[in-house]
């Protein structure tokens, strides 16, 4: 401030050495030369940005956060076809998987695996939401008959490995383990890295019609309630479109806790946009008499 003063006392000396400011002086009035107050405001908050920049400033706040790092495994055996779900129940699954990656906090990495006799990975662990949505919308129907539980566990584990989070499998079925590891192996698997499941168990109990033929698919109830709670997960039986998304905000949901972020390089480009918008005015509107 003392330095922006000073320049402006020199500059009015030198104003002073023109024949016509008289002239000047009695057509404008005395304030012919401007305190330049707007200026000077500019170069203040650019130096506070700058130092507050270097010293690190941390903003800190209180928000909804999700703990975990997740590896949606959904069942893609031809019985998810079935159609007692809007569309079936696979489009359901999908469409609920999707509202979920968009409820989750951002940061959160997610893996998606479809599996039926064996499991494909479909992507791995990311924070990249759109990839993710378009991971998910491409699960389609599998080939391989069965439904290989146990190894969607060990291969959603083996995704979250990359993680530095907390790691929650949602596995997401309308069977019971039939074929591949078996699903005592592959719990212990997961409890070595103390990986938490939760399950979900899709699929009327009316039955469901598919290629015009009504049947019925016994969901292994006691299996998924044995995998979540020997992880410390939840598991969840889901008879509608609706209370398959309600399920998956649920997962979703975080808890409250303080969120702590660096600001130096938001600090850092507010310096630089005053200082680009300080060198715009002093050649213009502040431009002064040479």
């Amino acid at each position: 401030m003392l330095v922006h003063f000073f320049s402006l006392r020199k500059i009015e000396r030198k104003a002073m050495m023109f024949a016509n400011y008289k002239a000047m002086e009695e057509v404008f009035g005395r304030k012919i030369l401007s305190k330049n107050y707007p200026l000077l405001a500019v170069r203040v908050l650019t130096l506070a940005f700058l130092i507050m920049a270097v010293s690190g400033v941390i903003l800190i706040f209180e928000g909804v956060v999700t703990d975990f790092d997740f590896a949606l495994a959904i069942d893609a055996s031809a019985s998810m076809l079935a159609q007692d779900y809007e569309g079936n129940r696979l489009e359901a699954a999908k469409d609920a998987a999707g509202l979920f990656v968009e409820t989750v906090t951002e940061g959160t990495k997610i893996g998606v695996l479809s599996f039926a006799g064996t499991g494909f990975v479909e992507k791995e662990l990311t924070d990249d939401k759109e990839s993710v949505k378009e991971a998910i919308k491409n699960v389609d129907i599998l080939i391989a008959g069965g439904t290989a539980m146990g190894e969607a566990i060990v291969s959603s584990t083996d995704i979250l490995l990359a993680g530095e989070k907390r790691k929650s499998i949602i596995l997401i079925t309308d069977g019971e383990s039939n074929i591949g590891v078996p699903v005592d192996d592959a719990l212990e698997y997961a409890k070595r890295f103390d990986v938490t499941i939760n399950t979900i168990a899709i699929g009327t109990e009316e039955g469901a019609v598919l290629a015009n033929t009504t049947f019925y698919v016994g969901v292994d109830v006691e299996t998924l309630e044995m995998l979540a709670n020997e992880t410390g997960g939840s598991f969840y039986r889901t008879k509608t479109g609706q209370e398959l998304r309600e399920t998956f905000e649920l997962i979703a949901s975080g808890s409250d806790r303080k969120i702590s972020v660096d600001m130096t390089s938001y600090l850092m480009l507010l310096a630089l946009a005053l200082f680009l918008a300080e060198l715009v005015l002093v050649n213009t509107k502040y431009r002064t008499i040479p």
